[in-house]
């Protein structure tokens, strides 16, 4: 992130490491956060009782947004539609094209944007990253410039002067998040990927994968409890 840090930033935080590690490392900075978390109807919905722990962690408001009824508009995604398989594999695999959720990031910033409006923040932000790029439109350097054009023209003269949209780590790796978070003693328990929504992190599926080696490659000890190892923490 350049540039001096926001006064108070409203942040997408999902439960996962990802938007956990972005919102310790605002406040880290002296940010104070407005956690916004989505209800669309997710199949792993119990990753919103994860962004819950970290706001009380960080001592941060939170709200969540009811968007069911848009989720039962998206259907043909494995995370809003049952009747289609979350896939196994590695992250990187053509057959995570079946998790994307239409258009998901470009309505949660702008519904983010209206609450940094209303509460005069000062910036809005989300946890991308590079390993995201590949599957997910609204994840890439181009979508993050476009969609803050956006905001901005959307917006005139009604965001606080120096208002911006943050994706930290949208050039960096999920490894790097893994590092950072260690670095800034994220709980890492608290947080939640797996897009099966089980009692335990599968271990198998695409995001549970990726998760699994951000750690390895990060040389970070990985607390997680994966049923694909036997309630093994880790690997």
């Amino acid at each position: 992130m350049t540039g001096p840090a926001p006064r108070t930033a409203v942040l997408i935080s999902s439960g996962g490491m990802d938007s956990a590690v972005t919102a310790y490392d605002l406040a880290d900075q002296g940010t104070a956060l407005i956690l916004l978390s989505f209800n669309y109807g997710q199949r792993q919905v119990k990753e919103l009782a994860y962004a819950a722990r970290t706001a009380t962690r960080l001592g941060a408001a939170h709200h969540t947004v009811d968007l069911k009824s848009v989720g039962t508009l998206l259907t043909g995604s494995a995370l809003t539609d049952t009747s289609v398989s979350v896939p196994d594999g590695h992250y990187s695999d053509t057959t995570m094209a079946s998790t994307v959720v239409p258009n998901r990031n470009a309505i949660m910033l702008n519904i983010a944007a209206a609450v940094a409006i209303s509460a005069k923040a000062d910036a809005i932000g989300f946890g991308a990253h590079a390993g995201d790029h590949t599957i997910y439109p609204d994840c890439r350097p181009l979508f993050f410039d476009k969609v803050t054009q956006s905001i901005e023209a959307g917006n005139e003269g009604l965001l606080v002067p120096g208002f911006r949209v943050l994706a930290p780590f949208l050039h960096l790796t999920k490894a790097d998040i893994a590092r950072r978070g260690a670095e800034l003693k994220v709980p890492f328990e608290e947080t939640w990927s797996c897009y099966k929504g089980g009692e335990l992190h599968c271990g198998v599926c695409g995001t549970c994968v990726e998760r699994r080696e951000a750690f390895t490659l990060a040389g970070v000890v990985d607390p997680t409890a994966y049923e694909a190892l036997s309630g093994e923490v880790g690997r």
